[in-house]
This record gives structure tokens, sequence and C-alpha cells, in this order.
């Protein structure tokens, strides 16, 4: 039977697979109304036909040592991927999460492709997609766009494949699980990127990986930096890892005002999200009786290294950053602009390339030595954090309409307890949590802090919106007198005439 040999990146991620911390992504599409799920089958049947890694499974093979390799499932069934279940009684909220929890816990069968979907009937009226994929098929920017090849603008689409369209560049477009972490790195680290990863394709040797790699993206030093930063403490995001996971989610923060109170620190919308996300932890960790002025939190964070023109294209093409948390700032709108500052920081930073050049190189290895690094950079972060540009506009699934999509990022390694998700669709952002149920049995928790930080952020945002309004009105009023005493009946007909200076737009 045919094998192909898994890419290095992809063989790392599906080595930090653990028993207790899986690798795995899950994604939820809540509709409004009942999905059919022949017609949901029917769907990913017909438009996953093009894509063999959905029919293939995950062998490790070679000697001295074994890798991971591709091989075609025998006999491939998809019905054997796709589930049909009922919400338990009563069918609220929380039953939802205790069964997310559950599936999210459960590791996908590894003599099988890794990859599962779930319609779960009797969710408030209507239906839960639940989606389940392993990291080494794809990162995220690679599966948003495959996921709009399963999911329609229009109602009425035809469920037989559909010609691939490359998503155009920028945010709103291909979206992307990493694309959106940092709005975007640039044309320079892109660069960069595609010299390394050529670089990479012609090394032979690993020690002129090494070289190559370090001297291409002059990341050697700041990884280094990195490895050597002393490790976050022990906290509630930190620990012995049982084999449960607990899931929550907030309830959608509208974009338009995620603007307004970017507009207090001259912040972007991640600047924002990140910031109340780290009020949210804030607040948890005192109430979980941690002196926050007196410790560190670390997240790690994926950064989209992928050209738009592959957004198709399966595997993993990201680096890894480390973003100071400002846990120990004391106000909403410090902790605002302190995140701001990190987050500059790291997009003029050559640490994403490093990172991603350490996975390729490790990822060469087997596990026992893969492991290595894993544990190694784990070690320096609490928690993985990503924050993605979902679609302004509604989708449809098997001609159903999704009201809202939310995802739970993986945290694999032995020392993150916890994955953080913001997603924003249709205008509005959701946070979504998994962590390890031992160390946070109550996300929810968090995610009710979540929209509390913002509720203050945002009464915030329109008091300054209301002075600088008032301060505006009364300047104009005192100039006015003083220009007519001057320029007589003409300036005044000039005055009332003129238009208003352009409002500054909230980034």
């Amino acid at each position: 039977m045919t094998l192909h040999r898994m890419a290095p990146v992809d063989a790392a991620w599906f080595h930090m697979d653990g028993p207790a911390n899986l690798a795995m992504v899950t994604s939820v599409a809540l509709t409004g109304r009942p999905l059919d799920f022949a017609k949901v089958k029917a769907l990913y049947a017909a438009r996953l036909s093009d894509y063999p890694r959905f029919r293939q499974r995950v062998v490790e093979r070679g000697l001295p040592l074994p890798v991971p390799h591709w091989q075609d499932m025998p006999g491939f069934d998809i019905g054997q991927h796709l589930h049909h279940v009922a919400l338990p009684q009563p069918g609220d909220r929380q039953a939802l999460a205790q069964l997310l929890g559950d599936i999210v816990s459960t590791p996908l069968d590894r003599l099988q492709p890794l990859w599962q979907v779930h319609v779960i009937d009797g969710v408030e009226g209507g239906s839960a997609l639940v989606t389940r994929f392993h990291h080494c098929i794809g990162d995220g920017t690679a599966m948003t766009a495959l996921s709009m090849r399963l999911y329609d603008q229009t109602a009425d689409a035809p469920v037989r494949p559909r010609e691939a369209a490359a998503p155009k560049a920028g945010r709103g477009a291909s979206g992307g699980w990493f694309g959106s972490t940092f709005d975007a790195l640039g044309a320079s680290i892109k660069a960069v990127a595609s010299t390394a990863s050529a670089a990479l394709d012609v090394a032979a040797h690993p020690q002129a990986l090494i070289d190559k790699a370090m001297l291409i993206t002059g990341g050697a030093g700041m990884l280094l930096s990195e490895l050597l930063k002393r490790d976050d403490p022990e906290s509630p995001f930190k620990g012995a890892f049982s084999l449960a996971k607990r899931v929550a989610w907030s309830e959608p923060v509208a974009i338009a005002d995620v603007k307004a109170i970017g507009a207090l620190a001259d912040a972007k919308v991640n600047d924002v999200l990140a910031a109340g996300m780290t009020g949210a932890l804030r607040a948890y960790l005192k109430g979980r009786g941690v002196d926050v002025a007196r410790t560190t939190l670390r997240a790690m964070v994926p950064v989209d290294l992928r050209p738009p023109e592959r957004a198709l294209e399966l595997g993993n093409d990201f680096g890894l950053v480390l973003l100071e948390l400002p846990v120990g700032a004391r106000t909403p709108l410090e902790r605002l602009r302190v995140t701001k500052a990190h987050m500059d920081a790291l997009k003029r930073s050559p640490e994403p390339v490093a990172m991603r050049l350490l996975f390729e190189l490790f990822g060469r290895t087997p596990k026992v030595v893969s492991d290595i690094p894993s544990s190694m950079l784990s070690s320096k972060a609490s928690v993985v954090m990503t924050n993605v540009a979902g679609s302004p506009r509604t989708l449809y699934v098997a001609g159903v309409p999704i009201e809202r999509v939310m995802f739970w990022v993986p945290h694999p390694g032995e020392n993150l307890g916890m994955g953080i998700s913001i997603l924003s669709y249709r205008g509005s952002a959701t946070l979504a949590i998994v962590a390890d149920a031992h160390l946070v049995p109550d996300p929810e928790t968090i995610t009710q802090r979540f929209q509390q930080e913002f509720v203050t952020m945002l009464s915030a945002a329109r008091r300054a919106g209301t002075r600088a309004a008032a301060t505006g009105a009364g300047a104009a009023q005192a100039a006015a007198p003083k220009k007519a005493a001057v320029t007589g009946k003409a300036a005044t007909t000039k005055t009332a005439a003129a238009k208003p200076a352009p409002r500054r737009r909230a980034r």
C-alpha cells in the first residue's frame, strides 16, 4: 500500500498529541433551524472528495526509528466519520457545553483518518454542527479556507463540488484560523518565510538546516532569548492534566463596539480583544488567590505565514510567538495600552519564522526527540490564544443559515492548560475556551468576566466620545462669533455651508 511521508511540520504536530492533551481543533456552527443529517453527509462526501487527507490514516514507518506517513484507508467509509446525536434534556446551553466537553475530551481513532463531524439536534430549536480534525491535517488558515468549500453564501447552492477559488488577501477574505492574529506581519516577513522554506527544501544536513534557517531569519538570538526566559509560574492554568475537558463561550461582542474601544488608545481590533481577555484572566486568577501583581502570564500565539494563494493547501505553515499578558495592570485602559505595545513589538519580530523553522527541524525526528522543543516552549507560557476574522456575511450549510460560529484551539504540550479562541462572524466576536477540567473546572467564569470587561471598556469609550463631541461643539461655538465679527455676513454663510471634518476612523 502506497505511503507518503508526512511533512516535517505536520509530523511535529502529530507528535504533540498526548493522552490527556489532544492536538485537536474543534469548531461549532449553530443553526436556528434543524439540519438534515442526510444532506450534511452528502455535502461532506461531495466536497471533500478532492482532498485525499480525509481518506488517509497516519502510520509510523521507517528504520531504525519510525516517522509518520499518510496511508490510504482501506475500505474508507465516510459514514464512520459523521455522527447524528440528540442533545440531552433540558437541551439548554449547559447541556450543550457538557456534551461538547465530552466530545473534545475523546481521542480520535488512530486507525482511521483523523477527523469527525457530529450533527447535534435539539439545540434551542436548531442544530449544532461540530467538526473536529487533528492538527497534523492542517492549520487554521487551511481549514478555514476549506470550510468555505463546505459552507455557502446562498441557501440554494448545489451540493456537487465547486471550483476551488483561492481566497483574496486580507483579513476579511480567508479569515484563517491563525491568519488574523496580528492583522498581518507584513510583506517582509512573508518574503523571509518563503525564502526560508526554499532553503529547507534543499538542506540535506541537519546542521546546514539550522545554519541556513537562522542566517535567513536573523532569529537565532530572538529564539534563544525566548527559550531562556523563566518559565511561567504554577497557576490555575498550569499543572497535572486530567483526561476530561471543559468548554465555555461568551455572548457575541459587536465589532463596531470593539473599534470604538480601540479609539481610546489608537488600538486595533486584535489589541482590544486580547486586552479584554487579559482582564478576564486577571479577575479569574485573583479569584483563585493568585497575586497578579507578582506573577507573569504568557500566551503562545500562532501567526500565519502562508501566502493567500496557498490558503486551500492543507498542512501547517505558521510560526509562534510568546505574548506577555499584562495581568498586573490595574485598569482596562492600562491593559489595553500595554497589550497594544506588546503586540506592536511582536509584529516586527522574526520570532514566528524562527519558531516555524524549529518545528521544521524537529518534525524530521521521531517523537522522543521532537518532544524536547515542545516541552521547552510550552513551559514558557500558560495558555494558547488565537483570534480570527471570519465571514462578515451569513453562511449556509446544507441550505440552512448559520447563526453563530466558534471554535476551540488545542493546547498541546505538558504545561498549557487552556486554549482561548476569539472568532468574529457577521460583525460580532465570540470568545471560546477549552480547559483541563482539573485545572479550570469553571471556564464559564472567564467568559462571563470577558463580557463584563467589555461593558466597562465600552462605557469608557462612550464617555470619551461624549466628551470629545462636547469639546468640539464648544470650540465651534466659541470660534464662530469671532470669525463673523471679522468677515461679516459672508463668513457666517460660508461657515454654515462648510462640510464637517471627517471623523478619524477607529482601527
